[in-house]
């Protein structure tokens, strides 16, 4: 399978009951956006290292790569590799001295060790089909940013249900224009959910 190269393109937190946050991975080159909810931890880890910020002691994922890189072990590419029942599974591609290995990582680890090691994320076409979401063209401009949206009352919460599937397209490029990664993930998931009957 071909791999293709994402990138991290937002950070959001959407502040609610459950303290959700979703990183957001563009499809490099592509329209293409991936969101995928991460938990709290993982989002401090993964936005210290994007802002480039020096905690006075090593956060366990900084411990990773100092460990990893004391014994000449290098990362050379994250890849997330599934996605089943909505959970996405990824693998670190590790080189050592003599061999290559993979091993298995929960996608919000490999991301925060991907940001510290500079190395390359990868997916499959599979993948972003049934997960993605397709950008407009704003004349190719892309940026990097670690965004973050708020909720509001979340008594306006549509009952997605209710919509019809063009109602629920117009409402997704609205949310994803506003960068609400989170509930363009669950407009996403009511869309495919349709596809799927």
């Amino acid at each position: 399978m071909r791999k293709i190269e994402l990138e991290i393109v937002a950070l959001s937190h959407s502040i609610t009951q459950t303290h959700s946050y979703a990183v957001v991975l563009g499809e490099v080159n592509g329209l293409r956006r991936l969101p995928i909810v991460i938990g709290g931890f993982e989002a401090q880890a993964i936005a210290v290292a994007l802002e480039k910020m020096q905690p006075s002691r090593p956060l366990t994922h900084d411990l990773m790569k100092n460990f990893m890189s004391a014994f000449n072990v290098d990362l050379s590419e994250i890849i997330i590799c599934d996605l089943q029942e909505g959970i996405f599974y990824s693998k670190l591609v590790c080189v050592g001295e003599n061999d290559t290995v993979e091993i298995d990582s929960r996608t919000s680890d490999a991301l925060a060790l991907a940001v510290r090691f500079g190395c390359p994320i990868y997916t499959y076409e599979n993948i972003l089909e049934s997960a993605g979401i397709l950008m407009e063209d704003n004349a190719g401009k892309k940026k990097k940013t670690v965004t973050t949206t708020t909720d509001k009352d979340d008594s306006a919460h549509d009952d997605l249900r209710a919509l019809s599937v063009e109602e629920l397209n117009t409402l997704l490029n609205e949310v994803l224009e506003q960068e609400d990664y989170i509930r363009a993930i669950a407009i996403r998931d009511e869309i495919n959910s349709r596809k799927n009957r």
